[in-house]
């Protein structure tokens, strides 16, 4: 009865009774990271940090999230936790449909570098010789250096509008053309070229909205059709859409979004219509089913979607960064074996997190419904990587430094960041018991310590995000560049 019982749960996790990498029971694996989540930063000369998902998800406000992990180039095991809506008894399961976010563009490239190998596209050409429904209004950055694909996928071609917000049922939905202008009905403004193309790695989803809108001028075929039948259908990703608003066929089993204190989000969820940027409704299970075509074309060992040369021009990176670059369409990071491919994605009242290795068929999807799903996410992460051996995503160990009180409270203030559309948004360090934190509304990590490299940097407890204070002759604190953004002290 045991025996049945444990090949019961295997079946229902996605995987084999038994792991044929370590010959053990596979629930063991399971149940080692699903038991074993942890900061992605420890602390040395102080206890590991462990904790359960069930715990976790209750810490982050998350209601539901879905997981599937790769392991030697197949699913090695599915789960689905928790609830699709705060108070309402309906279970997610492997099935149920996320908002992908952002890893809507690198999913979105993929069918735009197979339209390049069908010789349907360019990559190197001006978008503006192709583009009919609008065109990319020419300045002086554009008479030297064009818009071109490979830019737009790889965020290096000087466009602006970072991100979307989405719209919330019953608001009126614009146009692409109108998104792009920042007409009304649009929320966001007009996408433009503010810098020379080429030149710097600048995240843009206005870009990547301007080639969605390339690739079906193109081709006169709409962006989810286009998805369906070369990408999603080839590859087996039946519970995907790009759809927006979502249809009927996937709304009896879609999670709902949640904000940081666990509410629900309006309206359940928002629509949208920037849908290569943020538009993607899918499972872990299906994203990793992408990542494994991916990982056979790239070792020759299957795969259908492109060609391993186009791959290879994907996996590529267009720009140096020290910490690693934009291929087209994915964040790469490594090389060889430890060549990483990967995105997160974040829409209102979601979080998700993908990251693939190009060899070895390791990687893993992660999908919540909470605004605070990203903390959730690295933690499973983190866990997930130290079972299956991966050659990065593993925690890091960091040393503390000691600093003198006094020091600590020269650094205490408030200091405005550009966090929302260029808005300013008050960031607080606060000197507790000895112990300096910072927090601000629009931070999604919240409250957290800073610890010490130094007198003046600083790391943010379970994550290596950078913070350090600018100082002047004088020993005052003038600012504080947190993850490279740049706070001025105000008070």
């Amino acid at each position: 009865m045991r025996a049945a019982a444990g090949l019961a749960l295997a079946t229902l996790l996605g995987c084999a009774p038994v792991d044929p990498q370590s010959g053990e029971s596979a629930g063991a694996r399971v149940d080692r990271v699903l038991d074993g989540l942890r900061p992605a930063l420890e602390i040395r000369g102080e206890p590991p940090v462990r904790w359960s998902l069930v715990e976790r998800m209750a810490h982050h406000h998350v209601p539901g999230i879905s997981i599937a992990v790769i392991d030697s180039g197949r699913i090695a095991w599915a789960r689905a936790v928790g609830t699709r809506e705060t108070g309402s008894p309906d279970s997610v399961d492997t099935e149920t449909v996320f908002q992908a976010g952002s890893i809507s563009k690198p999913t979105f490239a993929v069918l735009a570098m197979r339209l390049v190998e069908d010789g349907l596209l360019e990559l190197d050409r001006d978008v503006n010789e192709r583009l009919g429904s609008w065109r990319v209004p020419e300045n002086r950055f554009t008479r030297s250096e064009k818009v071109t694909l490979r830019r737009l996928l790889s965020h290096r071609a000087g466009l602006t509008v970072h991100g979307f917000p989405g719209y919330a049922p019953g608001q009126p939905v614009p146009t692409v053309v109108q998104i792009l202008d920042g007409a009304p009905p649009a929320n966001t403004g007009p996408v433009r070229v503010d810098t020379f193309p080429g030149v710097i790695e600048r995240y843009s989803g206005g870009g990547t909205t301007v080639a969605m809108l390339l690739v079906t001028d193109v081709t006169g075929r709409g962006l989810p059709e286009l998805m369906d039948s070369l990408v999603f259908g080839p590859v087996g990703m039946s519970r995907s859409t790009y759809r927006q608003p979502l249809p009927d066929a996937f709304r009896a089993n879609a999670a709902s979004g949640h904000r940081p204190d666990g509410a629900v989000v309006p309206g359940k969820y928002n629509t949208y219509p920037e849908m290569s940027a943020a538009g993607l409704w899918t499972t872990a299970t299906d994203l990793a089913k992408l990542a494994i075509e991916l990982q056979r074309i790239r070792t020759g060992t299957g795969g259908s979607v492109m060609s391993p040369a186009t791959l290879a021009e994907m996996l590529t990176p267009q720009g140096p960064s020290e910490a690693g670059a934009f291929g087209i369409g994915y964040h790469l990071d490594g090389s060889g074996p430890a060549l990483a491919f990967a995105h997160d994605g974040a829409d209102l009242g979601f979080r998700a997190s993908f990251v693939a290795f190009a060899e070895r068929g390791r990687g893993a999807v992660v999908m919540t419904n909470g605004d605070n799903g990203d903390g959730l996410a690295a933690e499973i992460i983190a866990a997930i990587a130290v079972e299956y051996d991966w050659p990065s995503r593993r925690p890091i160990e960091k040393l503390v430094v000691p600093v003198d009180a006094a020091t600590l409270a020269r650094l205490v203030g408030d200091y405005a960041f550009p966090f929302r559309r260029g808005q300013p948004a008050i960031g607080h360090v606060t000197l507790e018991d000895g112990r300096l934190y910072f927090e601000a509304p629009e931070a999604s990590f919240g409250k957290t310590e800073l610890l010490a490299d130094s007198d003046s940097t600083f790391f943010t407890r379970g994550s290596d995000l950078p913070a350090r204070f600018l100082i002047d002759a004088a020993g005052r604190p003038t600012g504080l560049s947190l993850a490279g953004t740049v706070g001025a002290r105000v008070r």
